[in-house]
């Protein structure tokens, strides 16, 4: 199966919970997207930067681990640095579309989120979705989740009213007994060039 069916950042899975509430509020749902996101996890793939004919021009390994809300990340080897007050979340890795925010999807857990009523039904590859628009220091994000499982389907965040930068899914992978996304695009909007994300290991 390649459509995407979730794609709550690496580590965001199918769940094998039951479907949530048709009227499920918004915070019902934010709680959804974060329990896909488990509390331990290592995992490790691929960011690979492409061109708008698709060819790659920087390819790097990465190694992601988290453990009781503390968040590692090692590129090519190396330690990479937390975002800092100098540093914002989402700025680029090594000049990729990728983010921190993308790799953590640190956004699942601000506090200030409501419904974007404008966009209520949309759907993404078939399936029903309440926008949720989230909130924090300045920063907005836009996630897409589905009304019917509370995964998340896809990410945009934005400067001011535009949008920076996109997120979503393209392929799912069990590993284990997990199913998720383990194929991701990240596109800076109007650059041009889109960043792959995959996954090939997960503990």
């Amino acid at each position: 199966m390649t459509a995407l069916l979730s794609c709550g950042l690496l580590v965001a899975a199918l769940s094998a919970e039951p479907f949530v509430r048709k009227d499920a509020t918004a915070a019902e749902l934010v709680r959804s997207c974060r329990t896909m996101v488990p509390a331990t996890v290592e995992l490790s793939g691929r960011i690979v930067l492409r061109n708008r004919k698709g060819i790659p021009q920087a390819e790097h390994d990465y190694c992601l681990v988290r453990s009781n809300s503390v968040t590692r990340l090692s590129i090519d080897g190396k330690p990479y640095p937390q975002p800092s007050q100098s540093v914002s979340p989402s700025t680029s890795i090594l000049g990729t579309d990728v983010t921190w925010s993308d790799l953590t999807l640190d956004y699942l857990w601000w506090d200030e989120f409501s419904f974007d009523a404008e966009r209520e039904g949309e759907t993404v590859h078939g399936q029903t979705c309440a926008v949720v628009v989230m909130k924090k220091g300045g920063r907005t994000v836009r996630v897409w989740i589905d009304r019917k499982t509370g995964a998340m389907m896809q990410a945009e965040e934005f400067d001011g009213e535009k949008a920076v930068r996109r997120l979503w899914g393209t392929r799912i992978k069990k590993f284990g007994e997990r199913w998720m996304a383990n194929v991701l695009e990240v596109e800076t909007v109007g650059s041009g060039h889109r960043t792959k994300i995959t996954v090939e290991t997960l503990k």
